[in-house]
């Protein structure tokens, strides 16, 4: 029987926990192996939030072997960054938090003998190379879209190679709220990552509580804080401050305190109640049911260890700034974050976020108030981000548009973009009132995706493809119809 370190007995099935933990065993094994070489390390991994806090876990496990290493950074795999990482001089090749849905694409490389590993948590595609040492929960029973983040199958890989990894427990947790894996009651985590977060409450690392969830809520002006919410978007109030004090004001909540601006922190519980109440009817003036704001109450994860009033300490907002590093092109930024550096380089991180909800505001603005940018499908509907949405925020704004109710429909939502490659790019996500009819994006754009000879896949709520051009309304006609045959539907 499974124990938590807060005493709670594991409902995690043993037959399956033990067969992922055998495998992530195995893979420690071998990277102590290939470290007493010694070996040179280069790990590839995700670009995104969950994927920078699992190569930050990683390389700071490696570097506590004292092995040489490096780090790259992809938004997918593709056979030019293939063919660059066959090329280069290093020993060991770790996939990290990316590589499960490109096995036969990998599989094709000729990798010079070098020691190859894959370490994801996204669905199997393909068939696994010889030679090639693959871990991932979905092979062990495990929905890695919901029960174990890229960087909690990291931490565990690191905490398999050495105890003393057991401080980095605090980023597996940012990495997964990062993936939107808080999906549990209250927006909590689940699974194995639920058991991770427990972990690091009980070596005194994570405080958990349940609360408002605005973004800054230790660190921003409660107005700020309630526009720069994203995480669900509040049309109206998100990216529009001076809204946010109207609200504020309506509701009787003081924003200053002498010459102090307010932070959600000050609130009493009555004042708390009073602000959901007034976002609630806000949202009602807008057609949009109240069960939105709702989803503000929920799960908070604070790192205690962390220095408050800095972005760092609640664990949703260190994502944000993470995705922000990502999607604004400067990924190495949010891994140095991760590893500790501070100062400087945080000072550039928040510039980096300020930027990158500028970004995310414009977009969202734009798509509410231009019809035009919305396709209707019969199961979908398609955002034509061409000349607005870079191809690095696709998925933050599928995300956003998916959980904002912005549509109130059961339809899969899909944002479109063309790359500086001059290639059709899209990111696709359920709604959360299509989760539960049996669509299962990942594989349907996988699938989809090599039918039009080019790359995708991903979790079933959340995946994403890219395609050459000239077949772009092609491939959108069968994602409707494939989409159609998932639900049960048929297109016309």
């Amino acid at each position: 029987m499974e124990v938590h370190p807060s005493g709670r007995v594991s409902d995690l099935k043993m037959a399956d926990r033990a067969g992922l933990m055998a495998r992530i065993e195995e893979m420690a094994e071998s990277i102590r192996n290939e470290a007493g070489k010694p070996s040179n390390f280069l790990v590839v991994t995700h670009f995104d939030a969950d994927g920078l806090g699992a190569g930050a876990i990683l390389c700071k496990a490696l570097m506590r072997l004292s092995v040489p290493f490096h780090i790259k950074v992809a938004q997918g795999l593709d056979e030019e960054i293939l063919g660059e990482v066959s090329g280069s001089r290093y020993d060991v090749v770790i996939f990290n938090e990316i590589g499960s849905g490109y096995l036969d694409l990998i599989g094709g490389i000729d990798f010079r003998g070098r020691r190859v590993m894959i370490i994801d948590h996204h669905q199997t595609a393909g068939n696994l190379p010889d030679g090639i040492m693959h871990v991932n929960p979905h092979d062990h029973g495990f929905d890695g879209s919901k029960e174990l983040s890229g960087s909690g199958i990291a931490f565990l890989l690191s905490k398999a190679l050495d105890e003393s990894n057991s401080d980095l427990a605090p980023l597996a947790v940012v990495g997964a709220l990062g993936d939107t894996q808080d999906i549990g009651p209250k927006r909590s985590l689940t699974g194995l990552n639920e058991e991770v977060a427990q972990f690091a409450a009980s070596i005194g690392s994570l405080e958990i509580r349940e609360d408002l969830i605005l973004y800054g809520r230790e660190t921003r002006p409660i107005h700020r804080a309630l526009a720069q919410t994203t995480s669900p978007f509040l049309p109206g109030l998100t990216g529009e401050e001076d809204k946010c004090l109207d609200l504020l004001a309506s509701a009787g909540i003081r924003v200053k305190e002498d010459d102090k601006w307010r932070v959600l922190a000050d609130l009493d519980e009555e004042e708390k109640q009073r602000l959901l109440s007034n976002i609630i009817k806000h949202l009602s003036s807008r057609g949009i049911g109240g069960e939105l704001a709702l989803e503000l109450v929920g799960k908070v994860y604070t790192l205690s260890r962390e220095r408050r009033w800095t972005p760092l300490r609640d664990g949703r907002e260190f994502a944000s700034l993470l995705n922000a590093c990502g999607r604004m092109g400067r990924p190495g930024l949010g891994i140095s974050i991760c590893m500790g550096d501070r100062g400087a380089a945080l000072e550039e991180a928040n510039r980096t976020l300020a930027e990158y909800r500028r970004s995310l505001a414009q977009c969202m603005g734009e798509i509410y108030s231009n019809p035009g940018r919305v396709r209707e499908l019969r199961e979908a509907f398609v955002i034509l981000g061409e000349g607005l949405i870079d191809e690095g925020m696709t998925g933050a704004v599928s995300s956003m548009l998916s959980s904002s109710g912005a549509f109130n429909s059961k339809k899969v939502i899909v944002v479109s973009t063309i790359t500086k490659r001059g290639e059709f790019k899209i990111s696709a996500r359920l709604s959360d009132r299509s989760k539960g009819l049996g669509i299962n994006l990942g594989s349907i754009l996988k699938r989809l995706s090599a039918k039009y000879s080019g790359q995708g896949g991903g979790h079933d709520v959340a995946a994403g493809a890219q395609v050459k051009m000239e077949l772009a309304e092609e491939f959108l006609r069968s994602l409707d119809e494939e989409i159609c045959e998932a639900a049960g539907t048929h297109a016309s």
